[in-house]
């Protein structure tokens, strides 16, 4: 019998209000073709009918999911499939305030780093966020994991870079008051080339930078009028990769400018911020986290999880931007990539940088 015979059945024991043999043509019909839409919403009403809500919603979910385009069903099967997805969404609302009403007890007095990563993995599985995995642009080390915020134990020098926040600070409002001729758009894509999700920013100078280090060379001016800086990013164990890395700069982000997201080139380099003038309204997201700098406090996180900054306020944002080594590789490993980009080099020559962002 075809899965439209079915259907007719369950709608006949529908109409006799029997919910037993109508829910055994479902499973008949579905058995013929489990992708029938009438069949999977016939069934998420016989659900929620009989107060079934979780089937329900399963059933109205399985429809919803295989519908292409719900403007080609007919009107009453596109409305109660629309129902269907409505049902979906207040069945979720009401799981997440059980779990969230329950856990909120039952974490009370739980380690906080294992409380934040385990209710993460809950907003996970209830769709209030979205995965993020590592997916460098260039270069990618598999078995390194994606952390969007790296614990600062891993880089004991951090501090040493913080002390110097005002000296540093200093000397790049020095430059930022000079005649500043190296303070460049960041983003600077050629007119034959895709710019994507750059279209608004580039060649802006809404988001400009001023090269301290550039694909690891020292700017000749920079060191001149940088000195502490420069010194102060060469003390950290930079990422040696000739013609690439490492990188320095000092980015300037202006007024009401956000930095769309994206991600960077590779996950054996990480990236440290120190901020300088951070206006209350900035905020920094790298993949579900979202933080606000503090100036003369630090960061380090992973530039290929997907990751944007917003300055919403009416003044000029400014951090010192440079790299350094993923601290979950060996010193082997580092030596090994080391090697390999010069290999790369010698292959294909002047082969064009990739750039490093935030």
């Amino acid at each position: 019998m075809q899965a439209q015979a079915w259907i007719n059945l369950a709608l006949v024991h529908r109409q006799a209000e029997n919910a037993e043999a109508e829910e055994q043509a479902l499973f008949r019909a579905l058995s013929v073709d489990p992708y029938d839409v009438l069949a999977l919403v016939l069934r998420g009403m016989l659900f929620e009918r009989t107060a079934r809500p979780g089937e329900a919603a399963r059933a109205y979910g399985a429809a919803a999911a295989i519908v292409p385009d719900p403007q080609r069903l007919s009107p009453d099967l596109r409305a109660a499939v629309a129902h269907g997805i409505r049902f979906c969404e207040d069945h979720q609302r009401s799981m997440a305030r059980h779990l969230d009403e329950r856990l909120d007890r039952s974490l009370v007095g739980q380690d906080s780093r294992t409380s934040q990563r385990f209710r993460e993995s809950v907003d996970l599985l209830l769709g209030r966020k979205r995965r993020y995995e590592s997916a460098p642009m260039r270069y990618f080390v598999p078995g390194l994991p994606a952390i969007p915020f790296f614990d600062r134990s891993h880089f004991p020098w951090l501090e040493a870079v913080e002390a110097q926040t005002d000296q540093i600070r200093a000397e790049f409002l020095a430059v930022l008051q000079s005649d500043r001729p190296d303070i460049q758009p960041y983003i600077q894509y050629a007119p034959d080339q895709p710019i994507a999700q750059w279209s608004q920013l580039n060649h802006n100078p809404d988001w400009s930078a001023y090269h301290l280090i550039q694909n690891g060379v020292v700017v000749e001016s920079a060191a001149a009028r940088c000195p502490v800086t420069i010194a102060a990013v060469q003390a950290t164990p930079q990422p040696v990769q000739e013609g690439r890395t490492p990188v320095a700069m000092f980015s300037m982000l202006k007024p009401k400018t956000r930095i769309p997201p994206h991600v960077g080139a590779s996950n054996a380099r990480v990236i440290v911020h120190l901020p300088l003038i951070v206006p209350p309204g900035c905020r920094y997201r790298v993949g579900n986290d979202v933080r606000q700098w503090r100036e003369g406090h630090a960061w380090v996180f992973d530039d290929t999880i997907e990751h944007e900054a917003i300055n919403d306020s009416p003044h000029l944002r400014a951090i010192l931007i440079f790299d350094t080594w993923n601290p979950l590789l060996s010193l082997e490993e580092r030596e090994m990539i080391t090697a390999l980009n010069r290999f790369l080099n010698e292959f294909s020559g002047a082969e064009k940088p990739t750039g490093y962002d935030a």
